[in-house]
This record gives structure tokens, sequence and C-alpha cells, in this order.
């Protein structure tokens, strides 16, 4: 069993016999009264994000995971294809598994997919990704240096907030945690 304190990003717990992976966690310990833990899970089973609070003192079961690194081939209507880059392997996880980090997915890319129970369950990107702007406004002379920012759209089709000196054909780096610019390559 674990407590509160022990949470981590990325972490898989059972919870009212449904089992979550941690998005996000944060202690509070507010002024008054005692701390408590606020987390954002997501739902292993349906993909739902829900937040819940719980007390320092509350325990849960650990849920065992592993993870192989995999090649995404290919997407199909309603599945997305991996290979396992040793035994070569294919297989399939549902799009709707996917639908927040597909969009950041280039072809023949390497990731991580989380196995529980010798099942697939979840796909982790690599921290950062380098995409190909293939469509955005022109900056304007002079507007540069104001440090705005102007919408581009990615080789991956996944629309992201750039600045305005990035130009389409140009190269950038993308966190995949917080889907925002990093740097130009």
């Amino acid at each position: 069993m674990i407590s509160t304190s022990q949470f981590r990003t990325g972490m898989t717990i059972r919870h009212e016999g449904d089992i979550y992976r941690i998005v996000e966690y944060q202690h509070v310990k507010p002024g008054k009264g005692g701390a408590f833990v606020r987390t954002k899970l997501k739902s292993v089973a349906t993909g739902r994000v829900i937040d819940k609070t719980f007390r320092p003192e509350q325990k849960f079961e650990p849920v065992r995971t592993e993870s192989r690194t995999m090649t995404y081939l290919y997407d199909e209507p309603d599945q997305v294809v991996f290979m396992d880059a040793e035994s070569y392997e294919q297989l399939a996880l549902p799009k709707a598994a996917l639908e927040d980090r597909l969009d950041l997915m280039k072809v023949n890319m390497e990731v991580e997919v989380l196995f529980m129970d010798g099942e697939p369950f979840d796909v982790e990107l690599p921290t950062f990704v380098d995409l190909e702007v293939t469509e955005t406004a022109p900056g304007v002379r002079g507007d540069t240096v104001s440090g705005g920012s102007k919408t581009a759209v990615v080789e991956t089709g996944a629309t992201l907030q750039v600045p305005l000196f990035i130009e389409q054909g140009d190269i950038i780096r993308v966190d995949t945690r917080t889907r925002e610019y990093s740097t130009r390559i």
C-alpha cells in the first residue's frame, strides 16, 4: 500500500475498484485545517479524467505496470498500430485511448507502450518531439519584438501556439506534456 505522499505523475493506482493513472497531483497545506492532496486521475478503462481530493493518511494499492519501447507504424479508422522493436510483434490500441496525443505522433516514432497484466493500455510519448510547421500566417515585420504568438499547424495535424518569428517550413521542438512550443531547430 502507498500513501498520498508517495504519489508521482504517471503512477497507476487502484481506487474504489477502478484503476487510475495520476495525471497531476498537488500537496496542499492550508493555513487552517489539515493538509490534503488534490489530484487529477485518468481512468484506464474509460479515459475520463476526474478531480479527486484525498487526506494524507489514505492508503492506495499500487498497480504494477511495465513499459516496452515500440514503434508507431500507422493508424486505422478506429485504432493505432505499434510494432515491438525486438520481436517485430504488432499490436493495436483504440484511438480513444490516445486521442489527446495522437496528433503529436509521427510515423516510425519510438514510444513507450504501457502494459498492465500483459495487456497494453496507454502510450507515453518522448518528452520532446521535432515537428515541421506546415501552415502558419507570415510574421509582420516589427511584430516579432512584442513577443506575441500565432497559431501554426504542424506536419502531424496538431494546432499549436508559436512565436511570431516562426515561418512555414521551420522545424520546432514541442513539449508533449504541455503541448507547447519549446524552441526552433
